[in-house]
């Protein structure tokens, strides 16, 4: 099959890839863990890199979780195009609060749907198994044309399923905790091998935020897996990789002096204002993985009764401590290019250094090892968006997480021989 110039998905056009492209999102990772890491002399392949690249910046998609920003990243477009605008939300058409890791909520397709139809091979690679169905959307999963699967479930993984079989084997490491940064390296040293036994056109690698969460920028514990990264990195690179590292949001301390969760409990002052269960708080960063933030973000949206006063409401929060902004639904699909349809009456973002959350009672913290750090609102929104090859024709533009792609693809340049060809 004779490969074409240009493939177009989501109302944008893409060029044919030249060498292997790798897009990387590194769960939770705020600008300044590399630059830390670098000047801490532990990412040397980067920071060799660096010169010869492009060093940009990027702003993720708000709310800053998981879920809305990965999806955006694959699909070139924020949130109100694919639909996904949480890792969880409240469906009205069933009347139940859902995890969004269907694709049947996924309203637009992948670029790695298209790129196959295309004629590209695609592998994807995600830490956590949440993201795998969501990410492979479309694919037609076939031995060395197509591979999908997650670090967590990698002795589950079939042909039927994958495309792939005997990953543990291929990548010769166990399965990793999904509480620990070897599910992580996992992810990486299997996008390593099969760059080298499949050299897949497209490659998505993403990771888990574990380390992020517990670790600030240039501690010890975030070094140390900002090296093992690095070392993978190189080995992409030498491949002839063409690499694209971003995140789906970054990280902020969400704690007291004394170490306790800074925390404001919005449904408990709602109920209090409104009255017991009139209002619903629904906090889209709640996932099955929540012991390391006990699902508590900076972002939230409210559902109010039908007749309450929705500015009278508004105002209240406002007034609320730590609230750094409250939308109306109109408001929060306008400025943060969220599906309206499912969002609630009122979107909450806290400040920096604040989390919300329910009540007390429905959060458990038993499992927070350490000072809380959280994401989700605007604090967290500025990302890395760099590339091992120069990059041009971007001057001036505000770039987002999701031009990943459209950088690697119609901006970096191709190595001498891929531009020989």
């Amino acid at each position: 099959m004779n490969a074409p110039s240009s493939v177009t998905v989501n109302k944008r056009s893409y060029a044919f890839p030249k060498d292997p492209v790798v897009v990387v999102c590194i769960d939770g990772s705020e600008p300044d863990y590399m630059e830390q890491a670098m000047a801490a002399g532990r990412m040397p392949w980067l920071a060799s890199a660096l010169p010869g690249g492009a060093d940009l910046r990027a702003d993720c998609v708000v709310p800053s979780f998981t879920n809305p920003n990965n999806l955006s990243i694959v699909t070139g477009q924020p949130p109100a195009v694919h639909g996904i605008c949480g890792n969880f939300f409240y469906d009205p058409a069933k009347d139940a609060e859902v995890m969004m890791n269907d694709p049947a909520y996924l309203q637009a397709p992948t670029i790695f749907a298209a790129f196959q139809q295309a004629g590209a091979r695609i592998a994807v690679v995600t830490a956590k198994d949440k993201l795998r169905r969501l990410l492979g959307h479309g694919l037609a999963l076939k031995a060395g044309e197509a591979v999908s699967f997650s670090a967590e479930k990698a002795d589950e993984v079939s042909l039927a399923e994958n495309g792939i079989e005997g990953v543990l084997e291929m990548v010769g490491r166990p399965v990793p905790s999904v509480y620990s940064a070897d599910l992580s390296e996992f992810v990486f040293a299997a996008g390593v091998k099969l760059m080298a036994s499949m050299r897949p056109d497209l490659t998505y690698l993403s990771t888990t935020d574990y380390i992020q969460h517990k670790h600030a920028p240039g501690t010890e514990g975030a070094n140390d897996f900002y090296a093992m990264m690095d070392g993978y990195f190189a080995r992409l690179d030498a491949a002839g990789a063409v690499i694209v590292l971003t995140a789906d949001h970054g990280m902020n301390a969400k704690h007291k002096s004394d170490g306790s969760p800074n925390v404001l409990y919005l449904q408990s002052a709602l109920d209090e204002f409104l009255g017991a269960g009139k209002a619903r708080t629904i906090l889209p960063i709640t996932d099955p993985y929540v012991v390391h933030h006990g699902a508590l973000g900076s972002y939230a949206t409210v559902y109010l009764p039908k007749d309450a006063d929705r500015a009278a409401v508004a105002g209240f929060v406002e007034g609320l401590e730590g609230v750094e902004r409250v939308l109306s639904r109109e408001e929060a699909a306008e400025a943060y290019e969220l599906p309206a349809e499912r969002i609630g009456d009122l979107v909450i973002v806290t400040e920096k250094t604040r989390a919300v959350g329910t009540s007390p009672e429905k959060h458990d913290l038993t499992g927070l090892e350490v000072p809380l750090r959280s994401h989700g609102g605007v604090s967290e929104q500025r990302v890395p968006l760099v590339v091992n090859r120069p990059v041009s024709g971007v001057e001036g533009r505000k770039l987002r997480n999701f031009d990943a792609f459209d950088i690697a693809l119609n901006h970096a340049e191709a190595s001498r021989s891929a531009a020989a060809e």
